[in-house]
């Protein structure tokens, strides 16, 4: 059982929201943001001492690295002659309108070298590595995620990873403790021939023989799937009531890593995996939902064991 984890997070972002107060006057919210800053601020909210590798540079990154610190998580970055992506969201009208978005800078080699030798150096001394994917492709070599799960797992340390396309197929080929993926993910980079069950069984068998130990398929607001060692799972989240859906697949992951460091079952990570996901989901900020919450709720989350999804049907 360990009490700290590591998070990959090659391009954390600069976010801007702006929203409307109860009088309808704009209101700005400025946050860190990007898919590995939000896994690692919910493992810190359950309970994991996480830090964050990535890199910082330009205006956002002097702004970037004190916001991800004040929510806990600590940080161990490289220094880059670019500037961090950011993105401009209006949500006054109830939905994301995005107004600007900027594109991370391509990081040099020296800044992947050093990227890489922090993130393993990190993972070494951690209970779980837990592997976000980069904001745009292209920012950082996709061979760099599987040569970072392939060195991790060499030494004993489980790596949980929430990734598509290419930079899943890298770290496919490093070996994955937990690949945590979205059946929308699965079907565009053709693992799976649609969202029906049955194909979604046979992309997690695929998975399972290209690296991946343990499988997980959130899909929305159905019931999330899983498959271990020829075992497949059902997962059913508690009821509650959708504010906001971004980011709570980031949450699951973030689970799923947290109970993985804690050496908890397949069973209980995923009970507190679709909680996690409930509890995110309840509240507009991505991936912020409530520890005590998440805890409640995984007491009343379903997980079960079944038979292979779609079998007998055509």
């Amino acid at each position: 059982m360990s009490t700290h984890g590591l998070v990959f997070a090659p391009t954390p972002l600069l976010t801007v929201t702006i929203e409307a107060d109860a009088s309808d006057a704009a209101e700005l919210h400025v946050h860190a943001g990007g898919q590995g800053f939000w896994i690692a601020r919910m493992m810190e909210t359950l309970g994991l001492n996480t830090t964050l590798c990535g890199v910082f540079g330009g205006e956002a990154g002097k702004i970037l690295r004190p916001l991800i610190e004040g929510e806990g998580v600590a940080v161990r970055g490289v220094a880059m002659g670019g500037e961090n992506g950011s993105y401009v969201h209006d949500r006054r009208s109830g939905n994301r309108l995005e107004v600007v978005s900027v594109r991370p800078q391509v990081l040099t080699r020296h800044e992947v070298d050093d990227l890489f030798s922090n993130c393993l150096a990190e993972g070494l001394t951690s209970g779980v590595a837990a592997l976000g994917g980069p904001h745009e492709d292209g920012v950082i070599p996709d061979e760099t995620y599987g040569r970072l799960a392939a060195d991790l797992t060499a030494n004993g340390i489980p790596v949980v990873a929430d990734l598509s396309g290419p930079t899943l197929q890298s770290a496919l080929e490093g070996g994955l403790d937990i690949l945590k993926v979205s059946h929308e993910d699965l079907v565009e980079d053709g693992f799976a021939k649609s969202e029906k069950p049955a194909d979604l069984a046979t992309a997690m068998e695929e998975l399972g023989e290209k690296g991946a130990r343990v499988v997980v398929i959130s899909r929305g607001e159905e019931s999330t799937l899983a498959w271990e060692d020829g075992q497949f799972w059902e997962a059913i989240a508690p009821p509650a009531q959708s504010v906001d859906h971004r980011g709570a697949g980031d949450s699951m992951t973030a689970a799923l890593a947290v109970s993985t460091a804690q050496g908890e079952s397949l069973e209980s990570g995923l009970r507190l995996a679709v909680a996690a996901g409930a509890a995110t989901v309840t509240r507009r900020g991505l991936a912020t939902g409530h520890g005590e919450v998440v805890r409640k709720l995984a007491e009343r989350a379903e997980v079960r064991k079944v038979d292979r999804p779609g079998k007998g049907t055509s």
